[in-house]
């Protein structure tokens, strides 16, 4: 895969109190990636960019809300999240990461 198509995949760890339960419970990793990313997409940029081994993707599709307001019916985007699961012994710390 190109370098360059490995840094859109994945556009932002997703830091939540669920995603640091997730992460203590499972080894799974929670990060918001692009709305076209595959699974085999998301784990070679995973891997290449955090230099750890992916056991296994689970992608979820979340459709935005809509929204009420003075000015009129609005609607959130929608967000494709990946929990990436490592095989065990292996962890990502994001404030070493590029």
């Amino acid at each position: 895969m190109i370098r360059e198509r490995l840094y859109k995949v994945l556009i932002a760890p997703q830091i939540s109190e669920k995603a640091t339960w997730v992460a203590e419970k499972h080894g799974q990793y929670v990060f918001r990636v692009a709305p076209d990313a595959t699974k085999p997409e998301i784990k070679q940029a995973v891997e290449a960019l955090f230099e750890v081994k992916v056991q296994s993707v689970q992608v979820v599709n979340i459709k935005g809300k809509t929204k009420r307001t003075a000015r009129g019916v609005g609607k959130r985007n929608d967000v494709r999240k990946a929990y990436v699961r490592l095989v065990a012994g292996q962890d990502i710390d994001f404030a070493d990461a590029e």
